[in-house]
This record gives structure tokens, sequence and C-alpha cells, in this order.
């Protein structure tokens, strides 16, 4: 009888290494980056030790350091002087978003700038889009604002535009947009599956963003339901997307994994504010062994299907690993 032994392949950290299914390797990593127009707004973030909101030339100087680590990619959001009803700081074409972008691609012209596109950094109210005449948000009037926003943000360099309003047809409006534009190149990386989720607290303190009145649960998924977020992603993939994300990461990894099996476009998970959040306050009170605690997390995202990972860890994980990994 033949001895069934599978710790044979477990004896040692070669071998462990040898036969490894999944590795997470720094060039897949995605880390947001805050941008604050004025200085006195940047700063560390409370909620979220470790990271900060930085001015202009910290925003570079923070872009160098994760480049030289590895990190080739960032994710913007901008944190305006100014908000409005209409958010119009945010088609500014001297907006914060669009001076970073362009400074960022001077200062480091291989990195891969991505800029979230939505309105509720700048909107006075806090919703991801214009408020119409019965107090919702008008999906329609949204998109055409989220066109004119996506423009500048190409005009301005971005490698890829990342709209996370959750607003119905809008993946097919900007790329029509931009192709009117002449920015076929610019890249959709599509929101498609964001839940309306309790993570997302300490982002909102980061970048001023709570709704003023109401919550987002009008546009933003019902955390119960996993077939809709297919059929979510399946309408952003006909309409142009590029990338598809599942936002938060870690309560849905079974909607990662079952978007994996279905689709073959490249697959996005965003590791949010609160899952960030609430590992560094367990391993800030000794609960969790940190280094071990953060790369079992993005081991699961790509173990689930993700290809790229978008995490404030990135850095952390960057400087551990580097090109080892």
């Amino acid at each position: 009888m033949i001895a069934l032994r599978p710790r044979r392949l477990r004896r040692s950290e070669v071998v462990r290494q040898l036969v490894r299914e999944h590795r997470v390797h720094v060039e897949q990593l995605v880390s947001p980056l805050f941008v604050a127009e004025r200085a006195s707004d940047a700063g560390p973030i409370d909620a979220m030790p470790g990271v900060a909101r930085f001015d202009l030339d910290g925003a570079v100087a923070q872009a160098r350091e994760l480049f030289a680590l590895g990190v080739k990619s960032v994710l913007l959001f901008g944190i305006p002087a100014d908000k409005d009803p209409v958010a119009s700081s945010a088609y500014d074409p001297d907006g914060i978003v669009q001076r970073a972008l362009r400074a960022i691609k001077t200062a480091l012209p291989e990195m891969l700038v991505m800029a979230d596109l939505c309105c509720c950094e700048y909107t006075s109210h806090g919703h991801c889009g214009l408020i119409g005449e019965r107090g919702e948000v008008d999906n329609d009037a949204t998109v055409e604002l989220l066109c004119r926003i996506a423009t500048t943000y190409a005009d301005a360099g971005a490698d890829v535009v990342a709209p996370s309003d959750m607003m119905d047809g809008r993946v097919a409006a900007i790329r029509a947009a931009l192709d009117r534009a002449k920015a076929q190149d610019v890249a959709i990386m599509a929101y498609s599956a964001k839940y309306a989720s309790a993570f997302y607290g300490p982002f909102r303190e980061a970048a001023g963003s709570s709704p003023q009145f109401g919550d987002r649960r009008g546009y933003q998924m019902d955390p119960s339901n996993a077939r809709e977020a297919l059929r979510e992603i399946a309408l952003d993939v006909a309409q142009g997307a590029d990338i598809v994300m599942v936002k938060p990461g870690l309560p849905y990894l079974d909607v990662l994994r079952a978007a994996r099996e279905r689709f073959d476009v490249p697959l996005a998970v965003y590791n949010v504010s609160g899952e960030y959040a609430m590992l560094q306050a367990a391993i800030a009170n000794g609960w969790l062994d940190g280094e071990r605690a953060v790369d079992e997390v993005l081991t699961s995202f790509v173990r689930a299907g993700a290809d790229i990972v978008i995490t404030y860890f990135a850095q952390e994980y960057a400087r551990r690993h580097g090109r080892d990994a």
C-alpha cells in the first residue's frame, strides 16, 4: 500500500516555496494615493495608521519611493480646497488630481497612474453624483459629468480612469467620450461590483466624503447579492471596461472567485480602508503577527483570482518582499 504523506512537501521553507501555488508579486499591487490641494489638509490619517494625505510635492515623492520599491501603479484620490453641489473642482483642468497626474507623469513617465473617477470627494453633499429634483442622485446627469471629468484626466496624462460611482451606463459613455477626445489609449478600470459596505469608514474620513444626508445604498450594491455582481461585471465588460473590480475584498472573496471563473478580463480587488484599519488595530494590540497577517490577506485575493490588488499595504509589502515576491 502506498503511503500518502502530503507533509513531505511541507518539511522546509525551500520545498514549500518550490510547490507554492499562488504568489503575490509586487508588480501586481496598486497603492492608493491621497493628494490634498491645501497643504493644511495633508498629514497622517488617524483611522489609517501609516497612511497619509500628501500635498502635491509629497505625492510625487511618495510615488518615487513606491516606484523604487517596485510598486509601479498608483490610484489617485483628490482632496480639493473647495466643494460645491455640482463637483466643479473635479473637472477643473487645474484641479488637484489633474495637477498630480501631470506632476507624477513628468517625474516618473513609466509609472502607471490611475485616477479614481467619482464626485463624492468634490460635492458639498458627499454623494457620488448630482442630486436631482427628487433629492436622489440623477444617474444620467451624473454620467455626463463623469465623462467631462474623465476627459480632463486623460488630458492631464492619466493612464487609467477608474469610475467608482456605480451609475448605470457610465462605462460605455466614458469610453465614447475618451475616444472622441482622441484618448483611445486611456484604459477604464470599472468598479463593477462595488458594495454598500460598512468597511469604507476610514476612507471617508481621509477623503472627507461622507454623505451629508441619506446613504449610498440606492446605487451601491446590496451586500447580500452575488449573482447581481456578475451581472454588473458583465454589463461593464460589454460596455468596454478594460479591467473590472470587486470592492471590498475580504467579505467578498466568493464574488471574486465567481468573477474569475466567469470572465477572462483582468480582475482587480480593492483591499479597502476598513479592512486595513481593523488589521492595523489588531497588529497594534499584539493580537496578530503583522507581517504574516498581511501576507495571508494579500495571498487570499490572488488565490481567489485577482490579477490586480489595490491595497494600502502595498508599500509595506514591497519593502519586505521586493522583487523576490
